[in-house]
């Protein structure tokens, strides 16, 4: 059980990383081509999609990092 929680672990943290890695190349492109950073807008299609997996990967991985905690 510890080794299968530890494996999931990182296999979650490192999709974590590429998620938020790919929704920091989606933001910095609209302002580098001329894009206003200054007016509101909403989140649509793969950028909403990329921000809501990134936080359910976030909430997964304090999850299993304080089950991994109590465990030991």
């Amino acid at each position: 059980m510890d080794t299968f929680l530890m494996l999931a672990t990182i296999i979650v943290s490192i999709t974590l990383i590429g998620v938020v890695l790919l929704q920091g190349q989606n933001s910095g492109l609209g302002s580098a081509f001329g894009g206003d950073s200054s007016i509101y807008r909403t989140r649509r299609g793969v950028e909403k999609t990329l921000f809501n997996l990134t936080v359910t990967l976030g909430s997964i991985f304090l999850l299993m990092s304080l089950i991994t905690v109590a465990i030991q």
